[in-house]
């Protein structure tokens, strides 16, 4: 029976940066709230424990992509893998959440009754992925945007023929030797431009094989004026100035994107022309505008470097097949690898692949509307951390954290048991929840929920503005639908 399942106020599902933040919220904010943190693999960290190929690191300055509550103390501001992971340990311990995390719980399934106003979750639990049932009255998932279990490779011809070693970014293992040789990688997304100067390192050559050129950014890996704050200013005080510093020039940095994007791919190629010169400039000149899809940094121009060292080299073309010895380009030319990198994207899964079930009816995502991009429309007590597009994931994940905790507390002051988003406006249309032209968004784009034309269900991408409305907004915004919990015999019963 139900009265025997384990019980949270609060399950969250995810152990990676966004989940231990959750978990870190509700400790400060909600601290008479019980919670669990699911984990589906078996430890934390998410995409920072996940990812092992070589150089990985931050695509975003760890002033924004860090919690708000916690400095970051690195000297280095485009961190490495390794680094954020222990950023993230540290704060799990700082918080005591080692002890609220179960791993190797693989949440499937979550059915909201509205009887009871609770949330009733399937689980595979262990190694043996034993069927397990809990019970939540709030659900906050953290599952990240992409499928842990595999990348997105397209299907070329003649994949099969070639004799050396393919290897997908998202599969990289320790036992990938490429010292001395001959490396491909295909790409020109954040993963490629990290990938390509670490393997030079070590490789006899590295070719970046891009189908088409990417906007590329070089930024000092340190930060000269977070380090000149910390020397004079206590370490809060530093870190919030930086923060703000880096939030700010992000934002002017994407509204010149938009408003004038010529001026903005200006900007871009003039860093390029002083790095590798005009001729270099045929393979770095997107075709479309900077921002449809995110811009890459390159700390310290480490690409650059490589490419004037002559250890690694660009090469813009469409595949036509792959050989025994490499590939072949449509225009001829040949590539020789002993080892082929597909460092072409990801598989955008949204809440890990679980089903949502509300009162016996399945939801459909697509057909839903995102509230304040963290909640569903007619879906009740959940919610998803899903970060900016444009600029650090854990910006939003912060302000979502923050606005759940008072949705929390305002149930718990007033005596309601529920909290769902309804649509209200007839005027309200549909757009597209992303205004992205990333192949990974456009792929899964039928699968995504729309936003709408106008607040609460429009999407700005735009901190300061959603600063404004998730901290210090009215709850009761004639849009989210407050109720207490219904009487039923059992309810009677267990407060008699």
């Amino acid at each position: 029976m139900m009265s025997d399942m384990e019980h949270f106020d609060v399950l969250i599902v995810g152990a990676g940066l966004s989940g231990i933040g959750a978990g870190a919220h509700l400790r400060m904010e909600c601290p008479n709230k019980s919670f669990a943190i699911f984990e589906g693999r078996a430890a934390m960290g998410g995409t920072w424990d996940l990812f092992k190929y070589p150089g990985i690191r931050s695509d975003s300055d760890m002033f924004t992509l860090g919690y708000r509550f916690r400095p970051w103390t690195d000297p280095k501001a485009i961190a490495d893998g390794p680094a954020i992971l222990n950023y993230i340990k540290e704060t799990s311990a700082e918080y005591d959440l080692d002890r609220a995390i179960r791993y190797n719980h693989r949440v499937r399934k979550a059915a909201w009754s509205s009887d009871n106003a609770q949330w009733l979750v399937e689980a595979e639990v262990g190694e043996d992925k034993r069927f397990t049932e809990f019970t939540c009255n709030f659900l906050y998932l953290c599952t990240g945007y992409y499928d842990y279990e595999k990348g997105y490779t397209p299907e070329w011809p003649g994949f099969n023929s070639f004799k050396g070693r393919i290897v997908h970014p998202q599969k990289w293992t320790d036992d990938i030797d490429y010292e001395g040789k001959k490396v491909v990688v295909i790409g020109s997304g954040a993963t490629a431009v990290t990938l390509v100067p670490a393997m030079a390192e070590k490789a006899g050559h590295v070719t970046m094989l891009q189908r088409s050129p990417t906007y590329i950014l070089s930024l000092p890996s340190s930060d000269r004026i977070a380090n000149f704050f910390r020397a004079i200013l206590p370490s809060r005080a530093a870190y919030f100035l930086t923060r703000w510093k880096n939030i700010f020039i992000g934002m002017f940095l994407y509204a010149l994107s938009r408003k004038r994007p010529s001026a903005m791919k200006k900007l871009i190629a003039k860093g390029v022309k002083k790095e590798l010169g005009e001729g270099a400039m045929k393979d770095f000149t997107p075709s479309y505008e900077p921002w449809d899809q995110r811009l890459c940094l390159v700390p310290d121009s480490d690409l650059f470097k490589s490419i004037r060292e002559g250890t690694s080299s660009v090469v813009t073309g469409t595949i036509k097949s792959f050989t025994e010895t490499g590939i072949e380009l449509e225009s001829g030319e040949k590539l020789d690898a002993d080892i082929i990198v597909t460092a072409t994207g990801l598989v955008l899964k949204l809440m890990a692949g679980l089903q949502l079930v509300v009162d016996n009816e399945p939801v459909d995502l697509s057909k839903t509307l995102t509230y304040k991009g963290l909640m569903y429309s007619d879906v009740p007590n959940v919610t998803s951390a899903f970060g900016y597009t444009n600029a650090s994931w854990t910006l939003k994940c912060d302000l979502t954290a923050e606005y759940i905790c008072r949705i929390l507390n305002y149930m718990d002051e007033h005596g309601f048991a529920s909290a769902t988003p309804r649509v209200r406006d007839p005027n309200i249309e549909t757009e597209p929840a992303l205004d992205f032209t990333s192949g990974y968004v456009q792929r899964a784009l039928h699968e995504l929920p729309k936003q709408g034309s106008k607040l609460p269900w429009k999407l700005y991408q735009n901190y300061v503005r959603d600063l404004s409305m998730l901290r210090y907004g009215k709850l009761e915004d004639g849009t989210m639908e407050f109720a207490k919990a219904p009487k039923t015999e059992r309810t009677k019963a267990v407060a008699a």
